[in-house]
């Protein structure tokens, strides 16, 4: 399960990570969710701690825990979140008619999970395949329809789909890039597994918003980094490859999606979103080390914010649930300290979860009916970023006077 960890390097230009960006404490893995048969063992726990590096910026955690212990038995299933779906949806609409992608061309997905993203371009007759290493969560798109091969994405498997004549026309990469502990082997692979004049769209989350925001709840062990432009630029252009379209998405709280190509492809013009990405991360201050330097006292502001929060609640003897068993509440809540003595339950739309409990801080999972039988006074919006489609499909919880809570980038009890 563990690596050695000696002096930390860094995983995109091997300069040593002297810098820390914020040390979250030892915390168990976000998305271990243990079942009834488990609570007599506690949780294992693992240092937390994101450094950042002083020569090309890159933010990122020391590798403790090994991806095959973290993504080979998970249970995310992408296809739970409407929002993400319907985002899915129109990217597979446009990207269909920006790139000419028809019966002809084959569309790979790094990390496709349950089949949500793939199952449109295949509804459109494109050609597709998912490279899933979630045994049970391929089973899942396999069972849609969507052949999925069960592997963890890397040179080896770029060349076998090279060999066998399975080079894309595009690879999509959304939410993976941060997932990927060889970071130079990964990026590698996406330009072996690309056709000369084909691309490469990647989404994550981006490292000037988390910074923005306070978000560091989205820092977890499946994580290895937190990317802005300026660090991935000289990753992609040492494999080859250029970014030469940048888009800024709103999901999980602000993310990048980059549009990637070859090096020598003279298909692709570089954008002007690019240059203007460029300058702000600039003006935010991601080219000079003093710019990371400040952001762990601020985190320790957000825990104060909702530890201030539960102390007034449980003064006026106030009911607190939470919504969402999300990766990023776990996170929160283990830093923060926060357990079953404060919040009675949390409910997840995901039957995969309920059942189960939450790592470290115990709190049982229900299915989201569980709010009109115990009518708490406040719900906790864990997975924040969805707040708007959790407030709206959970709108009944205002009938009884209850009131949503958001814990980022401050504890906001919401109108």
């Amino acid at each position: 399960l563990l690596i050695a960890v000696g002096t930390p390097l860094c995983r995109a230009c091997a300069a040593p990570l002297s810098h820390s960006f914020v040390d979250l404490g030892a915390t168990p893995l976000a998305n271990s969710s243990p079942g009834p048969d488990d609570l007599a063992r506690p949780d294992p726990r693992y240092p937390l701690h994101a450094r950042v590096c002083a020569a090309c910026f890159l933010v990122q955690l020391d590798e403790v825990v090994t991806a095959q212990a973290i993504f080979s038995d998970y249970a995310y299933f992408s296809s739970y979140s409407a929002s993400w779906v319907e985002h899915a949806r129109l990217f597979c609409e446009r990207a269909r008619e920006r790139f000419g992608l028809g019966g002809d061309s084959l569309v790979i997905e790094v990390a496709s999970n349950d089949g949500y993203l793939l199952r449109h371009f295949a509804e459109a007759g494109v050609p597709v395949l998912g490279i899933e290493p979630a045994a049970t969560v391929a089973a899942v798109a396999e069972a849609a329809g969507i052949e999925t091969l069960v592997r963890f994405f890397g040179r080896d498997v770029a060349r076998d789909l090279a060999e066998a004549g399975k080079a894309a026309d595009l690879i999509v990469g959304n939410n993976v890039l941060a997932h990927v502990p060889d970071l130079n082997g990964f990026v590698a692979a996406l330009a072996v597994a690309v056709k000369p004049e084909g691309v490469i769209s990647l989404e994550f989350p981006h490292l000037m918003r988390l910074m923005e925001q306070v978000q560091f709840d989205t820092i977890y062990h499946e994580h290895y980094s937190y990317f802005s432009l300026l660090a991935l630029e000289p990753v992609f252009a040492r494999h080859g490859l250029r970014v030469f379209d940048v888009e800024s998405l709103a999901t999980h709280g602000g993310s990048l999606r980059l549009t990637v190509c070859r090096g020598d492809s003279a298909g692709h013009g570089e954008t002007a979103g690019l240059a203007a990405l460029r300058a702000a991360e600039r003006d935010a201050g991601l080219h000079d080390l003093a710019g990371y330097l400040g952001f762990a006292k601020r985190v320790a502001a957000v825990k104060q914010s909702l530890l201030g929060f539960r102390e007034g609640a449980r003064g006026e003897g106030k009911t607190v649930a939470a919504y969402g068993a999300a990766a990023k509440g776990n996170t929160l809540l283990n830093y923060c300290g926060v357990g079953a003595d404060s919040i009675a339950y949390v409910v997840d739309a995901s039957p995969h979860k309920q059942g189960r409990f939450l790592p470290g801080s115990r709190l049982p999972i229900y299915g989201p009916e569980k709010l009109a039988e115990t009518r708490p006074d406040y719900v906790l919006i864990l997975p924040w970023n969805l707040r708007d489609e959790i407030t709206a499909s959970m709108a009944h919880v205002r009938d009884w006077g209850g009131r949503f809570v958001t814990p980022i980038p401050t504890t906001t009890v919401l109108p």
